[in-house]
């Protein structure tokens, strides 16, 4: 079924690879309009002439870039349906909390939570003002269980990140608004194939735990965004969407 999406207008935040970039592929299948946000300035703009939509750069750290993103987008096509908050980091240094320092876990918190924090800021007054909209903020399945590989700031940010969706979810729900949480298990996307690159020994851990054998693909998520964005799924708010391959489900992986 085609069209699921046609006539509105959503922003994806980390647009330009992996899961983002796949889900911006997806909307525009699907009719959208999409705003493309991130700091990969020149797949940015190929990117986006590719869907027909509009490329923004974007600091999802900072409230001033995050603030023009939503403005952008709403002076371009006159309305704001989705807002999908997917950006984050998964940097080397955010390893066990005994080797983790501040300012590696300042970071992360700044890219992954903070950044989620000034999307739903700035995107649900113009939600309001339609009575109408989807939000979905990429969370992780180390929200909901302990990570196999240590990652403290990421596992604490996502959570915070599944946290906040649940309570916005609550609160704007009888507003029209929808707000929920993708969780996905280990994805191929660049991030872990850098992982693999950098420490085999260490994704190898991460797979040993999924039960259907492999990682999800980029494609696949996009799926489950879509999924979320669409009128299917208009009796779900505060929800923990998980897209695991089984992970969160087992006790003991067989091999």
């Amino acid at each position: 079924m085609a069209g699921r999406l046609e006539g509105k207008v959503a922003v994806v935040t980390g647009g330009c690879s992996g899961i983002g970039l796949a889900t911006v592929r997806r909307f525009a299948e699907e009719g959208a309009s999409v705003v493309v946000a991130d700091l990969s300035d020149q797949a940015g703009e190929t990117i986006a002439r590719e869907v027909g939509g509009m490329y923004v750069h974007t600091d999802v750290a900072s409230k001033e870039e995050v603030d023009r993103l939503f403005a952008r987008t709403v002076e371009r096509y006159g309305r704001l349906d989705i807002a999908f908050n997917n950006a984050g980091i998964s940097p080397p240094d955010d390893d066990s909390i005994l080797h983790t320092d501040l300012e590696a876990w300042r970071r992360v918190q700044e890219v992954n939570l903070t950044s989620v924090y000034l999307c739903c800021k700035a995107a649900l007054p113009y939600m309001l003002e339609r009575r109408s909209g989807s939000i979905i903020n990429t969370a992780s399945f180390v929200a909901v269980m302990g990570a196999a590989t240590s990652q403290i700031s990421y596992s604490a940010s996502k959570g915070g990140v599944l946290a906040m969706t649940r309570e916005l979810g609550v609160q704007f729900a009888r507003d029209g608004i929808r707000v929920n949480a993708l969780c996905p298990g280990p994805v191929n996307t660049p991030l872990l194939k850098e992982l693999f690159a950098k420490d085999a020994e260490r994704a190898e851990r991460r797979l040993v735990h999924v039960p259907m054998g492999r990682f999800g693909e980029p494609e696949e998520m996009a799926n489950a965004v879509l999924f979320l964005a669409s009128d299917e799924s208009s009796f779900m708010t505060a929800s923990t969407f998980l897209v695991d391959g089984g992970i969160c489900g087992a006790y003991v992986t067989p091999l």
